[in-house]
């Protein structure tokens, strides 16, 4: 049976080596760091140390696309999220009453879990080291591939050349290796063209923190008007809460790197004065509320970017692969990439036989998984900074890089507006928003066109309805004052 290299282990990694080693498939990862401490799942994981991914001691989503996933694919690791203290939080309690509200076949897939990111992997790191076919090499690095001919002029992937000029033979390579992609340099290093990405800027950096609630039998501090956060996206920034687990939770802001008046927001008392300036959050902060669990941690965000080595259906090498960040990265704001990286790990798992899958099917599931969401985060990635830069005072941005808008700006709108009474437009939309159906799927469904209202010109409004967030100059002030004093 063909042998898999799996460079990375990181949630793509790991979820696809635990797909395939629960195939019986040979896999070696390789990954760059320590493995995480033995002992109970939340202490290993709070205890884990990993400086080279600084993402997951930050704030994450699993939203409905993660959620299904994982009760297909890999039940026993949500099993063991939830007797680890993570919960499931049913959306469906947010629907309009009506007389179209009965339950409709899939509600049960508007269900997010409330999990830190560190809590799953060291939960996914056990299920896939534990399989008798799969070995996760620590402290090693992928440097480049060893290349085979193939064909009258082609290549093959022969293995991954390691740091320190070892080797490992391989019938297939995923690079699993995150947004930094790094097949990309190996093919170049071996001199094959390596394929153009497409790429849009996110413009995005995000202070973060984390609580645990001190009555946790107590009602919560405030309501979760998203269902499983609280806040919203704002017209100069973003206040989010989300739940996690064990009476964790999370507060996130997001500003544009040229905030100057969002610098102080690395420091607490900038933070917790932003947070009460902020609709929803400040009650969840007060001393008989919550107990911080740490500094506030700061971390630039990177592009959407689809890779053209994902998405060629002709590469110049074969047996080589993206799996997650690797192939898609999606602006963090809007909570995507963890749901979608574990099931494009699974359903990439799922073109496997004896080999590898063929080029063409792993091009088209990367194209028509990933694409449509790349396409929709550059276009709304981009709607923000255009919003955000205006609310700020920053010059426009060139209207000709705007990317083309998946649905008509009037048309989200007027769903927006028939979703708060019509619990059809509802499911339509929620399920865009917990990408489990693209924009082309429910805007281009007829019955759901016909429910929506005209809507005005212009757009849906920045964050949720009757809530006042504090101005640009408001929270400027609010959080230079705490540096001052």
């Amino acid at each position: 049976m063909a042998t898999t290299v799996i460079a990375g282990g990181g949630v793509a990694g790991l979820a696809l080596a635990l797909a395939l080693g629960g195939r019986g498939h040979r896999v070696r990862v390789l990954e760059r760091g320590d493995p995480p401490p033995d002992g109970p799942v939340v202490k290993s994981a709070r205890l884990w140390r990993r400086p080279l991914v600084p993402q997951a001691a930050h704030d994450h989503i699993l939203n409905g696309l993660g959620v299904r996933a994982l009760r297909r694919h890999a039940p026993a690791v949500l099993d063991a999220a939830l007797a680890e203290g993570a919960r499931l939080l049913d959306l469906n309690s947010l629907a309009p009453p009506g007389p179209d509200g009965a339950a409709a076949p899939r509600d049960d897939e508007l269900t997010t879990l409330v999990v830190r990111r560190t809590v799953l992997d060291v939960l996914l790191y056990r299920a896939a080291a534990a399989l008798p076919r799969v070995t996760i090499h620590h402290n090693v690095v992928a440097r480049g591939l060893s290349l085979a001919p193939s064909g009258r002029s082609g290549q093959r992937v022969a293995g991954v050349v390691t740091d320190g000029g070892g080797g490992l033979p391989a019938d297939v390579v995923v690079d699993a290796s995150g947004r930094a992609s790094r097949s990309r340099g190996w093919l170049a290093a071996a001199g094959v063209a390596v394929p153009a990405d497409l790429s849009s800027p996110s413009r995005l950096r995000a202070f973060g923190r984390f609580y645990r609630l001190r009555d946790p039998d107590g009602p919560p501090p405030g309501p979760l008007n998203r269902g499983n956060a609280a806040g919203g996206i704002w017209d100069h920034y973003s206040a989010v809460l989300h739940p996690a687990d064990n009476d964790v939770f999370a507060i996130t802001f997001g500003a544009l790197p040229e905030d100057r008046a969002a610098d102080g927001l690395r420091t607490a008392d900038g933070f917790t004065a932003a947070c009460r300036l902020s609709p929803l959050l400040g009650a969840w902060v007060t001393a008989e509320a919550a107990q911080p669990l740490g500094p506030v941690r700061v971390i630039g965000m990177p592009p959407n970017l689809l890779r053209g080595t994902a998405t060629d259906p002709r590469p110049r090498v074969t047996g080589l692969l993206q799996v997650g960040d690797a192939a898609c990265v999606t602006d963090p704001m809007f909570g995507r990439g963890l749901s979608t990286a574990l099931e494009h790990a699974f359903e990439l798992a799922e073109l496997w036989a004896d080999g590898a899958p063929s080029a063409a099917a792993a091009a088209e599931l990367a194209e028509g998984l990933l694409g449509p969401w790349y396409a929709l985060g550059a276009h709304d990635s981009w709607a923000r900074i255009a919003r955000w830069r205006a609310a700020c005072g920053l010059p426009p941005l060139p209207a000709a890089d705007r990317p083309r808008a998946p649905v008509p700006a009037d048309r989200v709108a007027a769903a927006l507006a028939a979703a708060a009474t019509d619990p059809v437009v509802w499911r339509g939309v929620s399920r865009v928003q917990n990408t489990l159906a693209t924009p082309a799927e429910v805007y281009g469904d007829p019955e759901f066109l016909a429910r929506l209202p005209a809507a005005p010109a212009g757009g849906a409004a920045a964050g949720p309805p009757g809530l006042r967030p504090p101005t640009h100059a408001e929270l400027r002030d609010a959080i230079a004052a705490q540096e001052e004093g």
